[in-house]
């Protein structure tokens, strides 16, 4: 069954992509979830009518994805957390933590399109996120995790 989605969904595509999912998921799922619909010969027009209109919005949206992801390549950030004996947190640190963060700093992203490798932090050091400005602007950001004096 090939469908149109109309969100982002996660390991299967980007908005207004034509992706084939098996028919249970995109019939009992996508469809009445909103995320998605059926791409009949007049829905792939109306797709592409739109994807044409689209083309020179995007290109600004690309941009300003790109100006916050230039951002980055100066900024450090700390985050600081209760930790115990050794490097062990109270806690975690989770990309909520890091979007606010980052936000203080003056990138403004969704908590959603950051992903730290390995999910949440429970130790003290360094480490990667990858985060999504816009489908095709993908940056690596690296942070560390320090105690609290």
């Amino acid at each position: 069954m090939e469908v149109i989605l109309k969100k982002d969904v996660d390991n299967l595509g980007f908005t207004d992509d034509v992706v084939t999912v098996k028919n249970g998921y995109g019939r009992n799922y996508l469809i009445p979830q909103g995320y998605a619909e059926l791409a009949t010969p007049s829905a792939r027009k109306v797709l592409s009518e739109t994807l044409k209109q689209r083309a020179y919005k995007e290109q600004k949206h690309i941009e300003e994805a790109k100006k916050q992801a230039e951002k980055l390549n100066n900024l450090e950030i700390k985050l600081t957390a209760k930790a115990g004996a050794g490097d062990k947190l109270f806690g975690s640190i989770t990309n909520g933590d890091l979007a606010d963060a980052l936000a203080k700093e003056g990138v403004e992203i969704e908590k959603k399109y950051i992903s730290i490798a390995g999910g949440n932090i429970k130790r003290l050091g360094q480490y990667e996120a990858t985060l999504r400005f816009h489908r095709e602007v993908i940056s690596n950001f690296t942070f560390d995790v320090v105690a609290e004096a």
